[in-house]
């Protein structure tokens, strides 16, 4: 007789990140996850702003978070994400008090858990995350493939390094990066500041089979890849090919292009 937690073995893995302040507890959910093989702890956080970092660096498919934790609880969590136009990830608030599952399913929780986590009640949670998560990668593969073609591909582009303006040859670039709204373009020799205003505006102007939007905070020449790195099992870092040899992430959705395109 197959175990009920056995995954479909059609299902990709769905990456987690776990959020409790209270450590019995959070091993508590380890333990009963580890259960389901499709389900992959990529992170543990015992605060809510080491939890906004965790989700924005690695870009898990499914966080279970707890509502009351010291400092930023889970609320300030899901809205703080909301203020930074992080794309959340689906959530499932696991906490010993019921009257929060109002505002966090106005927040768009995915399921709300009351400690102690009943094991039947965690399976119906993890059974609903593997159904809601396989329909969102099924209806954004085709994104997935490949990027646009660009309408007007530049061969040039303008940095601006110090009080000077450099024209570089986009064939040159090796990354380019964004934070706080400011993109800086990197080369072997040199690294600057694009005028461009997103880095969804510079992707459209460079070649979309070169230039590869790995992360939502980088886009990469993909022939100025030094090194691939394994991370977290599912994905992968790139080692680029700059003076520094930044380690670039690759997210989840990326990772399956990736892996196509090198035969991983």
């Amino acid at each position: 007789m197959q175990n009920r937690a056995t995954a479909p073995t059609s299902l990709a893995a769905i990456s987690a990140i776990l959020v409790d302040d209270e450590k019995l507890a959070l091993d508590e959910l380890v333990y009963q996850l580890q259960k389901y093989p499709d389900i992959e702890i990529t992170a543990t956080a015992s605060n809510g702003l080491e939890a906004v970092k965790l989700i924005e660096d690695m870009e898990p498919d499914l966080v279970f978070l707890d509502v009351q934790m010291p400092g930023l609880d889970g609320m300030g969590v899901i809205r703080s994400l909301k203020d930074k136009q992080i794309p959340l990830p689906y959530i499932v608030m696991a906490t010993a008090f019921d009257q929060y599952a109002v505002e966090a399913f106005r927040l768009e929780a995915l399921d709300y858990l009351l400690k102690p986590i009943e094991a039947d009640r965690l399976e119906i949670t993890v059974e609903r995350a593997r159904r809601t998560i396989a329909e969102r990668q099924k209806a954004a593969q085709p994104e997935m493939v490949a990027a646009p073609k660009a309408a007007m591909q530049r061969t040039k582009l303008l940095v601006r390094s110090g009080q000077r303006n450099f024209v570089v040859d986009a064939a040159d670039v090796v990354y380019a990066t964004i934070d706080d709204g400011l993109i800086t373009v990197v080369t072997a020799q040199m690294e600057g500041q694009s005028n461009y205003r997103t880095i969804e505006e510079l992707q459209s102007n460079l070649d979309p089979d070169v230039f590869w939007r790995v992360h939502r905070s980088f886009l990469v020449n993909i022939n100025r890849i030094r090194e691939v790195i394994p991370w977290f099992k599912s994905s992968f870092q790139l080692k680029m090919d700059d003076k520094k040899q930044t380690e670039v992430p690759v997210s989840r959705a990326q990772a399956k292009r990736l892996r196509a395109y090198l035969k991983l």
